[in-house]
């Protein structure tokens, strides 16, 4: 069986993919990265905003047009919200929804190996991941899925259901045998990391987490995704005196507005993250702190979103995701008054975006001169200076220099030469 995939979405929805495409090799199929060579379609599917959604269903209809037999199989939390509205759009097959997600690969095929797979066919997924996701260096590790909380404009909480955490031994097991495979950086993932073993009873689960990866794994590069500012105690960066925990935090904050932060039912306030920021910084040097946020919210007056722009613009943040808000089925913000109209919310976003923009540049500039640690994962094409390279350092600054052929999946000292918003460059030693 000829397989393609694509995730949507979320770091946690491509950790889902990668899980998928070793099952499958492991069982003997094939990964394709051509839908027109398909037999089958899997769509890891997001719902956290409409555009998302919007895409799953384009692709769904693009891919059928162009292999008409293949069957396109539907998963993943806009395919867990809207099951049914999911079916109806042309192309589409079996749509599964998440609380059947780690099944999938066995419905495809009852004969197939669903535990951890060995992972003796790593070229193969790599060559996968470099042909439909331009990444095969860094692994995506799951963690842990769903969420508690009961933020009032996230869909996701509907989608995934509560907190549940994988047990740390498989964890380990895991980064050690990716490790083994060459992988040179591992990045945990969930859809609230910092909830790590609270269902456990383990409060302090995320540290116990890391603390065990960094003592027994040899992974070069450990680095967290999304971690929740009230999840995390000030002490909880003492870890990073180990330096192969990476300085690079994405802590979301979705409003510097501590009325609409209210609105949101985020557990953070202004004082609150600013004195996590400072700690942050206090423990980490050189940290690229980044964050996502909400424009537009209900309710958000032009009061609060110039609060938000000064917050943001004081904590000095190095990026900014930032998303237009987007009412979402069965989340209580979609019911509440106030709504803001489109074109207010498109000009808030473009000057939101904006300052970003300087924030990045800004960020960028600090590093001119300097010579910070990147790992090369992707060749782009050439230049007269050779072969062109696209990697990120540790504080996860893309940076892109001509190198050898040989550059893939090596770390190597890079100076930075030139910096702005969008593109940093670099010379390798």
């Amino acid at each position: 069986m000829k397989v393609f995939l694509n995730s949507i979405g979320c770091r946690l929805n491509q950790s889902e993919i990668e899980t998928m495409a070793r099952q499958l090799l492991a069982s003997g199929h094939e990964i394709v990265t051509d839908t027109a060579e398909a037999d089958k379609v899997i769509i890891n599917t997001c719902a956290v905003t409409a555009e998302a959604a919007r895409d799953a269903r384009s692709q769904t209809r693009r891919i059928h047009r162009s292999n008409p037999a293949a069957e396109i199989v539907l998963t993943g939390c806009y395919a867990t919200i809207a099951p049914d509205e999911l079916s109806q759009v042309q192309g589409a097959g079996r749509v599964v929804v998440n609380q059947q997600k780690a099944q999938l690969v066995q419905m495809l095929d009852p004969k197939a190996r669903i535990e951890l797979p060995v992972f003796d066919q790593e070229p193969v997924l790599r060559e996968f991941l470099a042909g439909s996701m331009g990444a095969n260096t860094r692994a995506f590790i799951k963690v842990q899925d769903g969420c508690d909380n009961k933020c009032t404009f996230c869909v996701t909480t509907v989608a995934r259901g509560a907190g549940q955490s994988r047990h740390l031994g498989d964890v380990v097991a895991e980064i050690q045998a990716l490790a083994a495979a060459g992988y040179q950086e591992a990045v945990l993932t969930g859809v609230h990391l910092g909830s790590y073993g609270h269902d456990f009873g383990n409060q302090a689960g995320l540290r116990d987490l890391v603390q065990a990866i960094l003592q027994h794994t040899d992974i070069p590069r450990l680095r967290l995704s999304s971690l929740e500012p009230w999840d995390i105690a000030p002490d909880f960066f003492e870890l990073w005196e180990n330096h192969r925990l990476l300085p690079h935090l994405h802590m979301p904050l979705q409003s510097g507005s501590d009325k609409i932060l209210k609105r949101m039912a985020r557990r953070t306030s202004r004082v609150s993250f600013r004195e996590l920021a400072e700690a942050a910084r206090s423990y980490i040097p050189n940290l690229n702190l980044s964050t996502d946020l909400i424009v537009g919210f209900p309710g958000e007056t032009e009061a609060d979103f110039a609060d938000s722009l000064e917050f943001v613009e004081g904590i000095d943040f190095a990026r900014l995701h930032v998303f237009s808000y987007s009412p979402r089925p069965g989340t209580a913000a979609s019911q509440f008054p106030d709504q803001i109209n489109g074109k207010i919310k498109k000009e808030r976003t473009r000057r939101m975006i904006d300052l970003g923009k300087e924030l990045s540049h800004k960020f960028h500039q600090r590093f001119l001169g300097q010579k910070l640690n990147v790992l090369w994962e992707t060749n782009v094409g050439a230049d007269p200076g050779g072969l062109r390279w696209v990697g990120y350092t540790d504080n996860y600054i893309r940076v892109q220099a001509n190198g050898p052929a040989d550059l893939f999946n090596r770390i190597t000292l890079t100076e930075i030469v030139d910096a702005n918003a969008d593109n940093v460059t670099g010379i390798v030693f």
